[in-house]
Protein backbone atom coordinates (compact mmCIF):
# COMPACT_ATOMS: atom_id res chain seq x y z
CA UNK A 1 0.00 0.00 0.00
CA UNK A 2 1.35 3.32 -0.72
CA UNK A 3 2.07 5.79 1.85
CA UNK A 4 -0.14 8.86 2.01
CA UNK A 5 2.17 10.86 1.52
CA UNK A 6 3.45 9.89 -1.93
CA UNK A 7 -0.11 10.74 -3.16
CA UNK A 8 -2.13 13.88 -3.24
CA UNK A 9 -5.18 13.60 -0.44
CA UNK A 10 -8.87 13.38 -1.15
CA UNK A 11 -11.09 14.18 1.27
CA UNK A 12 -14.70 13.32 0.88
CA UNK A 13 -18.29 13.24 2.81
CA UNK A 14 -20.63 10.98 1.06
CA UNK A 15 -24.07 10.33 1.95
CA UNK A 16 -25.09 6.55 1.30
CA UNK A 17 -29.10 5.76 0.72
CA UNK A 18 -30.62 2.37 0.43
CA UNK A 19 -31.26 -0.34 2.91
CA UNK A 20 -28.31 0.69 4.88
CA UNK A 21 -28.75 0.76 8.56
CA UNK A 22 -29.61 -2.35 10.55
CA UNK A 23 -27.54 -4.71 7.53
CA UNK A 24 -24.15 -4.28 9.22
CA UNK A 25 -23.18 -0.70 7.01
CA UNK A 26 -21.44 1.00 9.28
CA UNK A 27 -19.50 -1.96 10.78
CA UNK A 28 -18.12 -3.10 7.17
CA UNK A 29 -17.51 0.64 6.12
CA UNK A 30 -15.19 0.92 9.43
CA UNK A 31 -13.00 -2.30 8.57
CA UNK A 32 -13.18 -1.62 5.47
CA UNK A 33 -11.45 1.95 5.32
CA UNK A 34 -8.95 0.78 7.79
CA UNK A 35 -8.14 -2.11 5.70
CA UNK A 36 -7.33 0.75 3.01
CA UNK A 37 -5.50 3.05 6.02
CA UNK A 38 -7.61 5.41 5.29
CA UNK A 39 -8.79 7.85 7.96
CA UNK A 40 -12.20 9.81 8.52
CA UNK A 41 -15.67 8.61 10.39
CA UNK A 42 -18.67 7.04 9.65
CA UNK A 43 -21.99 7.05 11.06
CA UNK A 44 -26.24 6.78 10.83
CA UNK A 45 -27.91 9.78 10.12
CA UNK A 46 -31.60 10.25 11.42
CA UNK A 47 -33.07 10.30 7.49
CA UNK A 48 -32.02 6.71 7.14
CA UNK A 49 -29.16 7.20 4.98
CA UNK A 50 -25.26 6.87 6.35
CA UNK A 51 -22.73 9.36 6.29
CA UNK A 52 -19.05 8.74 5.57
CA UNK A 53 -15.85 11.16 5.30
CA UNK A 54 -13.07 9.42 3.89
CA UNK A 55 -9.67 10.53 3.47
CA UNK A 56 -6.42 9.65 2.09
CA UNK A 57 -4.60 8.81 -0.93
CA UNK A 58 -7.06 9.47 -4.26
CA UNK A 59 -6.76 6.50 -5.90
CA UNK A 60 -7.52 4.82 -2.37
CA UNK A 61 -10.89 7.17 -1.48
CA UNK A 62 -12.07 6.41 -5.09
CA UNK A 63 -11.54 2.79 -4.91
CA UNK A 64 -13.33 3.18 -1.39
CA UNK A 65 -16.02 4.72 -2.99
CA UNK A 66 -16.87 2.20 -5.48
CA UNK A 67 -16.57 -0.49 -2.75
CA UNK A 68 -19.29 1.64 -1.08
CA UNK A 69 -21.81 0.81 -3.94
CA UNK A 70 -21.86 -2.45 -2.59
CA UNK A 71 -21.42 -2.61 0.89
CA UNK A 72 -22.24 -5.33 3.20
CA UNK A 73 -23.71 -8.57 1.64
CA UNK A 74 -27.55 -7.45 3.06
CA UNK A 75 -26.99 -3.63 2.15
CA UNK A 76 -29.05 -2.60 -0.65
CA UNK A 77 -27.54 0.71 -1.85
CA UNK A 78 -29.04 3.38 -3.70
CA UNK A 79 -27.14 6.49 -4.16
CA UNK A 80 -23.69 7.48 -2.86
CA UNK A 81 -23.50 11.15 -3.26
CA UNK A 82 -20.37 13.73 -2.77
CA UNK A 83 -21.74 16.01 -0.29
CA UNK A 84 -18.29 17.90 0.00
CA UNK A 85 -14.75 17.35 -1.36
CA UNK A 86 -11.76 18.60 0.98
CA UNK A 87 -11.25 19.53 4.55
CA UNK A 88 -9.16 17.42 7.26
CA UNK A 89 -10.09 14.67 9.44
CA UNK A 90 -8.31 13.44 11.96
CA UNK A 91 -5.51 10.04 11.96
CA UNK A 92 -7.64 6.79 11.79
CA UNK A 93 -10.95 5.88 11.11
CA UNK A 94 -13.73 5.28 13.29
CA UNK A 95 -17.51 5.04 13.89
CA UNK A 96 -19.05 7.70 15.48
CA UNK A 97 -22.60 8.10 16.99
CA UNK A 98 -26.14 9.29 15.00
CA UNK A 99 -26.89 12.95 13.79
CA UNK A 100 -30.45 13.13 14.56
CA UNK A 101 -29.92 16.77 14.04
CA UNK A 102 -29.48 16.62 10.95
CA UNK A 103 -32.53 16.07 8.47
Amino acid sequence: MPDKADDKTRTVTVKIEGRVQGVYYRAWTNETARSLNLDGTVRNMSDGSVEAVFSGPAEVVEDMLRRCKDGPKNARVSTVTVLHEGGTVAPGFRVIGTDWQRR
